[in-house]
């Protein structure tokens, strides 16, 4: 069974979850300009792009990056922008119209209560975006969010590190990188897990003195503890002592 993704307790949504804080940012947008423009491939526009890449504050992804990179931004040049937009359109909260995005009834209500917003978008985003298409179509040994979360829960306490998960998850070394099995796992690790995590605000990296191809420090935010109440959870709290 997955584990429950609601919130019981109180916690600044919008400050830790890039993801319900670029998605309500996105609904303001559409509310006071009338819509967000759309490409004839049904994209978001250029327009709305810049203006996501200055406004998300998205971890490492912010408009300096982004700029560093590419002088003008598409959607598929912003990542963050594809849940953004998926979520926003699954969830029934913009609705075409005349060659824009305009806002629901129900986006322009859940704008402003971040608390609803997030127990609406988080269980569809890390169980149905990602684990049904990226996690369980690996199947075999890679595992579940019941797993990960449980897992998670323990050894982040004090912060941890992809290399730290892959050895508990699977017994692999840092010896082994270099195995492609190995270099498969820690890739789908990293990104199918960790990312999402970390886009929802379950989860915040530490990359402070890092170069770009080297992994942070994982931490759980207050988002963590606030949403999820796990098997695990005992243990987690013995490492304190």
């Amino acid at each position: 069974m997955l584990p429950t993704l609601k919130l019981h307790s109180d916690a600044d949504v919008l400050k830790h979850s890039p993801l319900v804080r670029g998605m309500t940012l996105a609904l303001r947008y559409a509310n006071e300009n009338g819509g967000i423009g759309l490409t004839q491939s049904g994209a978001f526009n250029r327009k709305f792009v810049h203006w996501a890449a200055e406004h998300f504050e998205w971890p490492d992804y912010t408009a300096t990056e982004l700029f560093e990179m590419n002088k003008v931004l598409d959607e598929y040049k912003m990542p963050p922008l594809f849940p953004v937009h998926g979520l926003l359109r699954h969830l029934k909260l913009l609705r075409r119209y005349k060659g824009k995005l305009v806002a629901t009834k129900k986006g322009r209500e859940i704008a402003e209560a971040s608390d609803v917003f997030f127990d609406l978008t988080a269980p569809v985003y890390l169980y149905r975006f990602i684990h049904d298409e990226r996690i369980e179509a690996r199947g075999g040994p890679f595992g579940n969010w019941d797993i990960f979360l449980n897992v998670i829960n323990v050894e982040a306490r004090a912060g941890c590190t992809l290399a730290h998960l892959l050895k508990t998850l699977y017994g692999w070394e840092e010896k082994d990188r270099y195995d492609p099995e190995h270099s498969d796992m820690r890739f789908a690790l990293k990104f199918c897990v960790l990312q999402p995590l970390c886009w929802l605000g379950l989860l915040w990296e530490d990359r402070e003195g890092l170069r770009i191809w080297d992994d942070g420090t994982f931490y759980k935010t207050p988002l963590w503890h606030a949403a999820l109440k796990l098997e695990t959870d005992g243990q987690a709290a013995l490492r304190l002592v």
